[in-house]
């Protein structure tokens, strides 16, 4: 008989059933908030749920990743920055990926521009900002003079955006540790800002 739970995986919710069977290895299918498991008899309860909660959330960031960059394309976001470069370089691929190490990157390579899904939430100018920061590295492989003084040229943002991108990094770091009163601030702050 199939056991049944719910849990909640970077704030989705899962009703997961899991079912024990003659298999070697676990097994997981997720349709819409449903997580399928399959086990073998053999894996302890401890075991399975860390499995279960590690399987969800990968699960949950594919399907994540899919909608995010079914929704906006992200080769066409990189190729219109690319073209205010005066020698555009040329890029094949560009994804919104959820990585938790960086705003973006480049590929040499793969001619491939990888953007941190979150930044489709902040305003275009940072967006653009770090499209234009990796499109430099296809000019420029490094941080050297000759990278700043073309990003600064091709983005006038670039400073202000690396200054948002700070702040962001901050504020995400120290949430937890902020005292419910400052966090409740700093969110009454948003809402009237927002109502400007």
């Amino acid at each position: 008989m199939a056991e049944q739970r719910v849990i909640t995986v970077d704030g989705v919710t899962l009703t997961v059933v899991i079912e024990r069977k003659a298999v070697k290895n676990i097994n997981a299918r997720l349709r819409d908030t449903t997580l399928h498991i399959s086990a073998p008899y053999a894996v302890d309860g401890v075991a399975l749920d860390k499995v279960i909660t590690s399987l969800a959330r990968r699960l949950v960031q594919r399907i994540h990743k899919r909608q995010v960059n079914h929704e906006e394309d992200a080769l066409e976001l990189v190729q219109q920055v690319a073209a205010r470069f005066p020698d555009p370089p040329v890029i094949e691929r560009a994804e919104f990926t959820l990585t938790e190490a960086r705003w973006g990157s480049y590929s040499v390579a793969t001619r491939t521009v990888r953007l941190n899904a979150v930044l489709r939430r902040m305003p275009r100018w940072v967006l653009e900002a770090v499209v234009a920061h990796e499109i430099a590295h296809a000019i420029h492989p490094d941080h050297s003079p000759a990278f700043w003084q073309l990003l600064r040229r091709i983005c006038l943002d670039t400073d202000r955006a690396q200054a948002f991108l700070a702040a962001v990094t901050w504020t995400a770091q120290a949430w937890d540790d902020l005292p419910p009163v400052e966090r409740a601030l700093l969110a009454r702050v948003r809402d009237e800002t927002d109502a400007t």
